[in-house]
């Protein structure tokens, strides 16, 4: 990738690649197309700790020699993707923007994944997720009550983008907030921002991140630094890593 030297030019991969997302994002639509790549569907594999442990990588690689075989490997994208966070039913496929959701997968699976979903537009109704409430099999994560009452914020873009490709992040605006920040808004508006936001620090004592900002700012110092805590000593902080 090359480098970014303007705000202009972030925004242009924004722009760019955002359309590549859309297919992610429809619903089921009768020949939809990414207007980007000209992808009919695209496969998405849970690529969390547990799903890889459970051989995710190689349900990808049958996944993508299958669609070899049969000459579709520009209608038909893989990618492996953040956690979906319902790892007790990994590994997990989705196919979009069918918006079907596959569990419990393994890599002797993805022949027929292919040829019945893919070939056919048949939905592989053994590997879909049973709801416990009404003990039917359904295809969406809508349909979950797992899912239903979820809104994710910090974590909102697993399942939905591959972690590894920048420009998957950038379409989903990431780095644009820092981008104006940099050249467009004064250190006081970026401070201002952030009070006005009401974001504290994760730790027990619940610092507002502003006033923070607001003192190293006030600070009469030749150099600054810094710091930010990546990685909690606390065990059970562990999810803070997927940040």
């Amino acid at each position: 990738m090359n480098k970014i030297n303007s705000f202009e030019e972030l925004n242009k991969i924004y722009q760019e690649y955002k359309s590549s997302l859309d297919i992610r994002k429809a619903t089921a639509i009768d020949g939809f197309v990414c207007e980007k790549n000209n992808y009919k569907k695209e496969i998405l594999i849970c690529g969390g700790t547990g799903c890889k442990s459970a051989q995710s990588d190689l349900i990808k690689d049958n996944l993508e020699k299958e669609i070899s075989k049969l000459d579709l490997e520009d209608e038909v994208y893989v990618s492996i993707t953040g956690c979906f966070g319902f790892c007790e039913k990994g590994p997990i496929v989705k196919v979009t923007p069918d918006d079907v959701f596959y569990v419990h997968v393994t890599p002797e699976d993805a022949e027929e994944i292919i040829n019945e979903h893919i070939v056919n537009g048949n939905v592989v109704q053994r590997l879909l997720y049973e709801e416990p409430t009404i003990k039917e099999k359904v295809k969406t994560q809508d349909e979950m009550t797992f899912y239903k009452k979820q809104v994710r914020i910090a974590l909102r873009n697993c399942g939905l983008i591959n972690p590894e490709n920048i420009d998957e992040y950038i379409a989903e605006k990431g780095y644009l907030a820092l981008g104006k920040c940099l050249t467009e808004c004064t250190p006081d508006d970026v401070i201002n921002v952030i009070l006005k936001s009401g974001l504290r620090g994760r730790g027990g004592g619940g610092f507002p991140t502003g006033k923070k900002w607001q003192f190293a700012k006030g600070y009469d110092a030749d150099q600054k630094y810094i710091i930010c805590n990546a990685d909690e000593g606390d065990p059970g902080a562990f999810m803070d890593r997927s940040i």
